[in-house]
């Protein structure tokens, strides 16, 4: 009898530390969330750069020009992420974001609401860069 215990308490044991392992291993939504905004922020160095060697080209051709565009959509992109960023803190405490706090519901919808938001970001950035690129030759 001591043996069959022993049995079903070292399965019932492995289960759960299986389940664990696997549950630390799946990215939460937060991280889900912080890994698109850290896949698109080192980019935004490049948004400056581009929006510096556009400008010459944009003063001389005029606002109407594709370069003068694709300088508004790069400056608009930079715009919409530090507005995205300074939107996301004042919602969400450092421990909820770094540390994994857990979130009360309000909070879980604001974050499904945020994950949209910071993937509208990071197509404006990826594709206002795509243009400013092409424009200017720099494939």
């Amino acid at each position: 009898m001591k043996k069959y215990f022993i049995r079903i308490l070292s399965c019932f044991l492995l289960f759960i530390s299986c389940k664990e392992e696997k549950k630390e291993t799946l990215p939460s939504q937060m991280e889900q969330v912080m890994a698109i905004h850290d896949e698109v922020m080192p980019k935004m160095g490049k948004l400056g750069k581009l929006v510096g060697q556009l400008k010459p080209m944009a003063d001389s051709l005029g606002t109407d020009s594709p370069q003068a565009k694709a300088m508004r959509d790069l400056q608009d992109a930079n715009k919409s992420m530090m507005d995205w960023m300074q939107g996301f803190g004042d919602r969400f405490e450092p421990e909820e974001i770094m540390d994994g706090k857990e979130l009360s519901e309000e909070k879980k919808q604001w974050l499904k609401e945020e994950e949209e938001k910071v993937k509208e970001v990071k197509e404006k950035i990826n594709s206002s860069i795509a243009n400013a690129e092409a424009l200017l030759g720099n494939n």
